[in-house]
Order: structure tokens, then sequence, then C-alpha cells
């Protein structure tokens, strides 16, 4: 006999279990090991000491004893004209500011210049959700919202990263990143993807994750156009674990700079507690030492909250509130906020909705730092909070809000036709350059393919080849616009090339710069957020509003009616009007105004005309004769089977509407009150009609039969089929006449 304890649970219980919430990690709140989102034990306090000009103590450790870090913040990374000023200012003070819409973004801006890390995390600590949505609709950097992609594959192969690439700018995305499976391959994924972002829009960055020194290359060379994964982190052990300091970040920093390469450095909850270097502080302390750092090395913005640590904040409470406000205060220093969402978080699709969707509200720079343009198993970076699978829903999420996330739909004929000039481009300059040779099947199964899992397998040598040819050969970008020119992709080489004078003019290296498809730099400095309330700030042109709204899925009335005409059969034929009945066994069913005009196929996919026939046939069943008579006056089902019921000889009716929706009525009831009704007109199928017209007849003859049920369903049938009721309802009431007689039908 088992104890309690070992008792198995019940069913309810089992059932909870079983969710995919239970798939995630959670953890007990434990600073000793950095486990804790906003507020540790050990946190230090806020303060900073200034002598002559020098910061000689901050947050409580004196000069002598600063860390790498703390040295490297006090030295490059504090305003100290107006430090006094925002040190003395009272924590709720400063919480307040940052959501009052009335005190300009620039004043918040200014004050948090002087904040210590410290200072700052216990700042943010203070804003509650809503209130973070709030400082973040004022304080990001750019106004027009933006979003960025993940375009990856397990193969490298390079005809479907550029396919993809040109279907992921087709959706709107402004900066496309790619990393390898294999180092090597990196040169290859560099130029498929840029080729492809230049089919799919003008303007598109571009950005090929790797090792530091190869990535800058890379970018020297031209194949890439901005670096986001100088990663940075809290603690200095962890630094010195990665033979790395604060110093060797900003050398790096100012290389992409020199060449015009805009660039942003990587840091966000977890990162520390991962390896083991928390040092028993919070999370956002740790991340406040890393965004200081970014604003002292003169990096131009931050791709945090979380990133590959979303998980381990997610696994806390308060965790996924941590990682917003890690975005916050990216903005609150005045750098571009690369808002995370890329890494799953949780195998929730409520609990990533959850962590993404006040970002979306509040809009970032960059919503996402990698949506994940391909599929779950495509994405080398690993599965993104949001994948390919997740388009239409974030799409979708865009025009229930009227929120502008950065994305557009795209076409599905301009999708095809995209995806097969860039795989044909990708192909021209291979074989230009002597890199692959790529068959027809090659190029058609990337340009049709969801994944990489539909293409066959091909040479795992051919792209890490072509990959070393081109960084052996010293290939730059310029050879590759000569390529596009000499192959009759000139208007990608057009494209290639523009990208290169972007980077010569230096435009991309303002804070928060994107490039619109006209090749217009938004950024900081040229659309500032101006948000200071209701009626102010972005707010979507009328013309980017009607984008948002218009989803391949929407539906008008004429949309419906026209493909109800291409189901329209000669089956249905007026014989004048109806009269009354005086056969007992007869069952009238009486069919709402638009049935066999306009409507055509119910709800279900039945064609109305097969419906009829099964009603017949269960009246015929049981002996019964029918007649079908159309109503012209009402579309209220109630209405319409209990005048079919006066009408019939035995007192019985259906009622029919032509969206499949059924009744049977009796001719001394009220109008509501039917003897039977099929109201789940999506699940009803052509054996319950029958069924209908079968127990229609036994109530003809006064027997008492077994009433039928509605077929059980989990389907959500009113998320799927209101919109089109209505449509339908619209052209029914569309051939409604009040007074209009009934008049009986021939099928």
């Amino acid at each position: 006999m088992t104890g309690p304890h070992e008792a198995r649970p019940v069913g309810r219980v089992r059932f909870m279990d079983a969710q995919r919430v239970n798939l995630d990690g959670f953890a007990v709140e434990n600073p000793e090991l950095g486990l804790v989102a906003l507020a540790s034990p050990y946190d230090p306090e806020p303060g900073l000491v200034v002598e002559d000009g020098v910061v000689v103590e901050m947050d409580g450790v004196r000069a002598d004893e600063f860390d790498s870090v703390d040295a490297f913040i006090a030295a490059h990374g504090l305003d100290l004209a107006v430090a006094a000023e925002a040190m003395a200012l009272p924590d709720v003070a400063l919480a307040r500011m940052m959501v009052d819409p009335g005190v300009p973004r620039a004043e918040v801006v200014r004050l948090c210049a002087g904040t210590t890390p410290a200072k700052l995390a216990r700042v943010l600590a203070m804003l509650r959700p809503a209130e973070l949505v709030m400082a973040m609709t004022k304080l990001r950097a750019r106004r027009t919202p933006s979003n960025q992609a993940h375009v990856t594959n397990r193969l490298d192969d390079p005809l479907l990263l550029a396919a993809d690439a040109a279907t992921a700018a087709a959706f709107g995305f402004r900066e496309l990143e790619t990393t390898v499976p294999v180092l090597a391959d990196a040169p290859s994924n560099a130029v498929a993807v840029s080729i492809g972002a230049a089919v799919g829009s003008p303007g598109v960055l571009v950005q090929c994750s790797v090792e530091e020194a190869l990535e800058l290359e890379l970018g020297l060379r031209g194949f890439v156009s901005y670096a986001e994964t100088v990663s940075l982190y809290g603690t200095e052990q962890v630094f010195t674990d990665g033979d790395d300091t604060p110093w060797s970040k900003a050398f790096l920093t100012g290389a992409y700079a020199s060449r015009g390469i805009k660039m942003r450095v990587s840091s966000g909850a977890g990162a520390e507690v991962l390896m083991g270097g928390a040092e028993r502080r919070s999370m956002l302390y740790l991340e406040s030492r890393c965004v200081s750092l970014a604003r002292a090395m003169g990096a131009q913005g931050v791709q945090n909250g979380g990133i590959d640590g979303a998980s381990v904040a997610g696994a806390v409470p308060r965790g996924v509130r941590e990682l917003m406000a890690e975005n916050v205060m990216v903005m609150a220093r005045n750098l571009e906020s690369c808002s995370g969402n890329d890494a799953l978080m949780s195998e929730s699709d409520v609990r990533r909705t959850s962590r993404t969707l006040p970002i979306f509200l509040a809009g970032s720079d960059f919503v996402c730092s990698g949506f994940g343009s391909i599929q779950r198993y495509d994405n080398m970076f690993g599965p993104s909070n949001w994948n390919a699978e997740d388009v239409d829903d974030y799409l979708a999420m865009q025009r229930d809000w009227g929120v502008d996330g950065g994305l557009r739909t795209a076409d599905p004929a301009d999708i095809a036709a995209l995806r097969e000039r860039a795989a044909q481009a990708v192909r021209a300059v291979y074989e230009w350059f002597g890199l692959a040779d790529f068959t027809d099947e090659q190029v058609a199964a990337a340009v049709d393919a969801a994944g990489s899992k539909d293409l066959a397998p091909g040479d795992p040598v051919a792209v890490t080849h072509a990959a070393r040819t081109i960084r052996e050969t010293g290939l730059t970008m310029a050879d590759v616009v000569t390529a596009l020119y000499e192959t009759g992709f000139e208007p990608e080489a057009e494209r290639l090339l523009d990208m290169l004078k972007v980077r010569v003019a230096g435009d991309c290296l303002q804070t928060a710069a994107i490039l619109t498809p006209d090749m217009r730099v938004l950024s900081l400095v040229t659309d500032p957020n101006d948000y200071s309330g209701p009626g102010t700030g972005y707010e979507p042109s009328p013309e980017r509003q009607a984008e948002i709204d218009a989803i391949r899925q929407q539906r008008s009335v004429e949309d419906l009616r026209r493909e109800q005409a291409a189901h329209a059969r000669d089956a249905l034929r007026p014989a004048g009007p109806a009269t009354q009945g005086g056969d007992p066994r007869e069952v009238v069913i009486g069919v709402s105004p638009a049935t066999g005009r306009d409507i055509w196929v119910t709800l279900s996919g039945l064609p109305v005309v097969d419906v009829l026939r099964e009603l017949l046939a269960g009246l015929e069943e049981e002996g019964c004769t029918a007649r079908i008579i159309r109503f012209c006056d009402t579309i209220d089902l109630g209405m319409i089977g209990l005048s079919a019921a006066r009408l019939a000889g035995s007192g019985i009716g259906i009622g029919l509407q032509a969206k499949g929706t059924a009744l049977i009525h009796r001719r001394d009831l009220a109008p509501l009150a039917n003897l039977e009704l099929y109201s789940i007109a999506p699940v009803l199928s052509a054996a319950d009609y029958r069924l209908m017209g079968v127990n229609a007849g036994r109530h003809a003859k006064g027997g008492a039969p077994e009433p039928a049920r509605n077929p059980y369903t989990d389907e959500a049938i009113e998320a799927r089929y209101h919109t089109k009721v209505v449509s339908l309802v619209a052209i029914e009431r569309a051939h409604c006449r009040p007074g209009a007689l009934p008049e009986e039908l021939v099928l």
C-alpha cells in the first residue's frame, strides 16, 4: 500500500501536468546563485563620490578597489556634470519621470547619464509592468518601430538562405542576422543572405554572427553591414573567463565604427548565472553594469532582454518583468534597444506571447532582436521566441491592436517570385566566381522549400569549399556587385552598391539607425521619438495602417459572394407562390432568402442542395412527403421554421438557413420554442441532416424520436466562423423583403 504522498494524482492534475507550460523550468529564488530578478540583498547601495572631477567611490566601492568594469564605467560612463543632481533625486522621483508623459524624454536621458549602475537598476525595479510599457513608449530612441529576423538553416545552403532572406525582407524586416552550424561556412552565408536581402528590398542591413575576428573581417570586406554579437558581462570574473576586458570590447567597437559598420553590443539577464559568476547580485543590477559599459565604450545600442539567458530569467519570480526593464534601461541611457524576444524562453505559447506583448504594444527600436523568420528546426541560434510558424499570428496581433510591429503581409505570388530571383542571383554569382554549380532542380527545391528538410542531401563540403574560396581569394562585396551586374541582376547590384555607399557616408552610425526601402536613414537624429502623451508620438500613417490591416486571411462580403458564386448550380427553381398543405404526413422545409440565389455552400462545406437532399431522404425513410419553400420576409431561423410548420399539412416544419443552421418546429409553438436545433453549423455532416429529416418525419407521425445532439468539437468555432457568418447574414438580409410572400422551390 502506498502512502498519501505516493498516490497517483487525480485526473484533473494529470491533465494539468501534461500541458506545455510544464516543460519549462521554474527555480526557487536564490540570491546566492544569482537566481533573483530585480533586487538581491547583496546588490550595492547606490552612491557616488567625486573629488576634483574624478570618481573616487561608486556604489559603495572605493576607486582603489574597482574591478575593470567599475573602472571603465567610472572613467567613461558617467556624465559628472549632472551626476550630483541625478544621484540626489529620490528613486521614486526618477521612476515617475520615466513614466510621466509630461516630462520630456530628453530630460530623463539627461539625468540617467549621471546615474550609477546601482541607482538606475533600483529605479527600474520600481516600475510596475504597465509603467514599463509607458516608459518604453516614451524612452525608445527612434520614433518608428522596426524588427529583425534570423535567417539560417541546418545545411548552410546558399540558395535557401537567399530565398529565405528575400522572404524576410518582403515581410518588412529591416535587419537580417545569420549564423552558421559550421564556422568555416560564414563567408558563404554572409554573401548569400546579403544577395537575398537585396532582392527582397533595398536598404536591409545584414549581419553574420560568428567568432569576433571573423565577423569583423566580413564587415571589412563589405559582406555585412552591422554587428551585434560583441558580448558584455556584468562581472569581471566572466569577462576574464572569456579572455576579454571592457577595453578590448571598446577597441572592437571602434574598429567597426571606423569602417562605417553599425554596431551594438549584446548582454542580458542570466548570462552571469549560467557561467557561475553572478557574485550573488541581481540580474537587473548586473545588466545595469553592462548597459553602463555599452554607453561608456561608445556602442550605438544594446541587444538585451535576456537573449541566451532569457529562460533563466523566466524561471524566477518577476523574471519576465526584469527582461523588459533591461530594455527600458538601454533606452534611458539613450542607446538603441534591440529588445530580445530572440530566444525561446518558454514552450508555452501563452507565456512566450506574454513575454513579448508589452514590448510589442510599447514599440521598440527592434521589437525582436531575432524573429526566427525560418522554421524552428532551421534556426541555428536555437528557436526564437517567434518563428516562421508564428508569422501569421504576429501579423494578426498587429492588426488586432492597430500597432506597428515592423512587419507587413507579403503577397504569396510576390514571395514566390522573390524567392526564385534570389536563388537565381546566388546561383549566378557562385558560378561567376567558380564557387559552386547549382542545378535547376536545386534552385527549384530551394524556392519551394518551407525549410531545409525539404531539400535533397547535397555535397556536405561544397559550401565550405565555396566559403574558403571567398575568404582565400580576397573577394569583397564590390566583386559581388560586379558579378551581379555581369549576370543580369542589375537592380540587386545597385542595391548592394548603395549599401556600400551608406557605409562611406557613415549615416548608419547614428543611434538606432535603419534604412527605409527608399534608402532614407531613420534614427535618433533623423526620426527622434517625440512621444509626450496621447495624441503625440509615432502613429502609423494611413498607408502603413492599411498595410497592417490587410492580412491575407481577411475576407469581405464581396469576397464571400464571389466564393459562393463559384459553387452556383441550376438546381433550385421557383415554382410559384406557396400554398397551405393538407396531407397529414407532409413536412415543409423552409429555407432562408439567399438559399439558391447567392449562397450555395454551408459553413461545413456541404452544398445546400445536398443538405436538402439529405433532409428529403430522411423524411422519405419515414414515409413522409415534403415541399421546399423559400421565405423572403425574414432571416430569423425560428420564424422560418414556424412559418414552414404552419404551411405543412402535418404542422411540422424544418427551418434551414443557407449557412447550415437548422431546426424542427411545430405550428403551435412560440417562435423560439423549437423541437430540435442544430446550432453549430460548421461541424454538421450529411448524416446529421439525414437524421433531422428522420426525426421531423417521426414528429409528423406523432411519434417521439430520440433527439439528435449537436456534434461535440473542441474546435474554436466562434473564432473561425463568426466573421464569415456576418458576411453570410449580410447577403441573406440583402434578399429579405418585408411582406414578401413565400415561394415554392423545385429541387
